[in-house]
């Protein structure tokens, strides 16, 4: 995708500055890309970004302003150093620990069942993996309601062109973008979110949420039973949305993506050897209930995946995309 040429100019004139920087100790061996690569949303993300040296760059927006969060791990010293740049800088130092795992205070209660050997399998390969938790509950839910009833391909491609016409370029170095305020999304025309294939279903979701969004990020302080009842009191919210929106920003540990196409049939093949629906893998998993999500999860890190038959799911063409990016009119014309 091209960027516009004037915010490209705008931010290639801006400085980096300096960083503030925290080092902080988890008290635990960090596996960093193993815990916070569930926020990354497609290889090309322009919020999120693996460096060659293992080191994470996260892009973000906070009630303070937008930051961009470096995390590189120092193990021999057993140590996260934490650099931030721009207005939320001090809230993302803030919020390393919560983000890297330590309220993760279920952690050491989780026992996989002995006959459930592919988890015993994962348990063993991650086990410093923490759930993470980044605070930013809109966030998680703009980008959750982008991959509603579609290919996760076509999610992230329509994520990544959002963010980069409607989001902000990341203060300090270039590279990231800052995904849209709450606002901004209100000002998405209906050709932009077509171009990015999404469909009215699906773009209400965002759109009725955003006048909401501070009433969301208060949603950080329930329980997981009342934040899954305040998620689902929106709009376009279902089970599905709640849990992909509380295991990144809230934490919970117990948030299973029901409803999923996929995530039922995988983790009740890798525990019984049969793929299940819904109902059939909750009865199997009820004995980790607390823990539903940290089972998804480590199946997932560990690729236990049931054997697919058949050709890939081709993307849906249920939006005139492609005719209107020939037609699109420029931003702001």
């Amino acid at each position: 995708m091209t960027v516009p040429a004037e915010r490209s100019a705008e931010r290639a004139a801006e400085p980096a500055g300096a960083p503030l920087v925290r080092r902080w100790r988890p008290g635990w061996e960090l596996d960093l890309d193993c815990t916070v690569s569930v926020l990354r949303r497609g290889a090309n993300d322009p919020a999120f970004r693996r460096e060659a040296d293992g080191s994470v760059r996260r892009a973000t927006r906070t009630p303070d302003g937008p930051a961009q969060l470096h995390l590189v791990p120092r193990p021999r010293d057993g140590e996260v150093e934490a650099r931030a740049w721009g207005p939320g800088a001090e809230r993302v130092l803030d919020g390393v620990p919560d983000l890297l795992g330590a309220g993760d205070t279920t952690h050491a209660e989780f026992e996989p069942r002995r006959e459930h050997t592919a988890l015993h399998d994962a348990w063993r390969a991650h086990p410093c993996w923490r759930q993470p938790r980044t605070r930013s509950v809109f966030e998680a839910l703009a980008a959750s309601a982008l991959e509603q009833v579609v290919t996760t391909r076509e999610a992230f491609a329509g994520w990544r062109r959002l963010v980069l016409r409607f989001g902000e370029p990341a203060p300090g170095p270039q590279g990231l973008w800052v995904p849209p305020a709450p606002q901004d999304w209100l000002r998405v025309p209906s050709w932009e979110w077509l171009a990015a294939g999404v469909e009215l279903r699906r773009r209400k979701v965002t759109i009725l949420a955003a006048p909401r969004a501070a009433a969301l990020e208060r949603t950080l302080a329930l329980d997981e039973a009342a934040a899954d009842r305040a998620l689902r009191s929106l709009p376009g919210v279902g089970v599905w949305t709640s849990a992909e929106v509380r295991a990144r920003a809230h934490g919970h540990p117990d948030a299973f993506s029901f409803g999923d196409l996929h995530v039922a049939a995988d983790v009740s093949w890798a525990l019984t050897g049969e793929v299940l629906d819904d109902a059939g893998c909750a009865e199997v998993i009820e004995c980790y209930r607390g823990h539903r999500y940290r089972v998804q999860r480590l199946l997932v890190l560990a690729g236990a995946r049931r054997p697919r038959r058949g050709p890939r799911a081709a993307l849906p063409t249920h939006t005139p995309n492609r005719a209107l990016r020939a037609h699109r009119p420029r931003r702001g014309g």
